[in-house]
């Protein structure tokens, strides 16, 4: 009898305004290839992770902001990935997760697919526009037109406050499983955050003996020896 394969449930937490999280989107199909998965797409108010735990996001840090700009760049480059800074950065992202929870097949889910998830991301990072100006927000919204339809979305009508509290669900989910920032990636209760830990994901799912030990489990006891107000 042939063993069927493992199907690996996976959640990527993610917010339109990071980068890294766009650069995350784009490298998945690579990073996972050949192993049976389901990513679910949830869409998160970074800003209020950052808040939750008292820290500023990089591009509201002056000097780290640039030299993210320019990683993010480089790494697009090295990726082969189309990548274009917005007209301006950082920017409210808001209008931008409601429009792409608006265009979820199951609301109550807080789950975008993979096609939404890809035109809201690309909507921002690529062609340089300024992501929340009415005529583009009018634009994206026009594509997400069959989705909404499919559905039978009311937006922006009464969807409009059943899509602002599923995203304020999704993003208090988040920090109550431990998310700090974006792109997360959350699978079997251990979270994988950033771009670059997706070869550590990739690792993990591949089952290797490393995840089982004090590598893994051991950071989670280190003391702190001082701690600044």
């Amino acid at each position: 009898m042939v063993t069927p394969p493992v199907v690996h449930d996976i959640t990527f937490w993610y917010d339109p305004i990071s980068p890294y999280a766009y650069l995350a989107f784009e490298a998945l199909p690579t990073a996972l290839m050949g192993l049976s998965v389901r990513v679910r797409y949830r869409p998160v108010l970074f800003a209020a992770l950052l808040k939750a735990h008292g820290q500023l996001g990089p591009a509201e840090i002056p000097g780290k902001r640039e030299w993210t700009y320019r990683q993010v760049a480089w790494l697009a480059h090295r990726q082969g990935v189309a990548l274009d800074l917005p007209a301006a950065h950082p920017f409210n992202p808001l209008p931008l997760l409601r429009l792409a929870l608006a265009a979820a097949a199951d609301l109550s889910a807080g789950e975008t697919n993979r096609h939404v998830t890809g035109l809201v991301f690309r909507h921002v990072w690529q062609g340089g526009g300024d992501p929340v100006a009415p005529g583009r927000l009018a634009e994206l919204e026009r594509l997400l037109q069959a989705q909404m339809a499919e559905r039978g979305s009311d937006w922006p009508g009464a969807d409009a406050e059943m899509v602002k509290q599923q995203l304020r669900r999704n993003t208090d989910e988040a920090l109550a499983q431990g998310v700090f920032g974006v792109p997360t990636c959350t699978v079997s209760g251990r979270h994988f955050w950033g771009q670059d830990a997706l070869p550590m994901l990739r690792a993990f799912l591949d089952g290797e003996a490393w995840f089982d030990g004090d590598g893994w489990h051991a950071p989670a006891a280190l003391p702190a020896a001082v701690a600044r107000r």
